[in-house]
């Protein structure tokens, strides 16, 4: 007779496999070269965060519904967003809509601290439940409408969105630090995930990386959160 910890311990040596498939296959295979992502990709355990699916379809090359309308981002989205945001150590994250909390986890495995908007109240308890049970100390999970952002911890280094709103919100431009990124997609319809950089001086640049499919902001604004 098999016992649950021989179970248990076959799962996550299959899901170990899956992981490292998945990063050698769908992110170092494609665009994504920061090892430092690679390698926090291939730590977080993306099928604790998936629901109760099989492995194969946590670690598939796609979303992954988790309710309320909501999805968990396809592993490339999330590694290209958090490439793009070119996290360091110090730095200091928003991360808006916590989902099911899969990228923040990843955040959190580059950054100092990472503050992480869901809008769902169900959605930010279990996420904030999953986080703490799986160790990630260096994340807050905050029920709220993010349309003002999180002004009483800014600025920050990084802001990065797994939502679309119609327009990019001025409030999450504002908070950025200098030399900070916004990484979010936008649009109503098409949609279209765009870099936001603020220099120095607090100019801000934006460069568009192209076309992308996100589930809409909601909140205060509409579909503008």
């Amino acid at each position: 007779m098999t016992s649950q910890g021989e179970c248990d311990s076959g799962r996550d040596a299959e899901a170990a496999l899956l992981r490292e498939r998945m990063v050698t296959s769908q992110l170092m295979g494609r665009d994504i070269t920061d090892q430092r992502v690679l390698n926090a990709m291939r730590r977080v355990p993306r099928h604790e965060f998936a629901g109760p699916v099989p492995l194969t379809t946590a670690y598939g090359d796609h979303p992954v519904p988790i309710g309320f309308g909501q999805t968990i981002s396809q592993p490339y989205i999330v590694a290209l967003m958090t490439q793009l945001g070119r996290p360091e150590p110090r730095s200091r994250v928003l991360d808006v809509g916590t989902g099911c909390g899969y990228q923040a986890a990843v955040l959190s495995e580059l950054v100092e601290h990472v503050w992480s908007l869901e809008i769902v109240p169900e959605l930010a308890e279990s996420a904030a439940a999953r986080l703490r049970m799986l160790g990630y100390f260096n994340i807050d999970v905050l029920c709220r409408d993010a349309t003002g952002g999180l002004p009483e911890q800014a600025p920050f280094d990084l802001i990065l969105s797994a939502a679309a709103p119609a327009s990019v919100p001025c409030a999450l431009v504002d908070q950025l630090a200098p030399n900070g990124r916004l990484v979010l997609p936008v649009g109503a319809g098409r949609q279209e995930l765009f870099v936001y950089s603020k220099t120095e001086d607090g100019f801000v640049e934006s460069q568009n990386i192209g076309a992308v499919s996100f589930v809409p902001m909601t909140g205060e604004a509409g579909g503008q959160q």
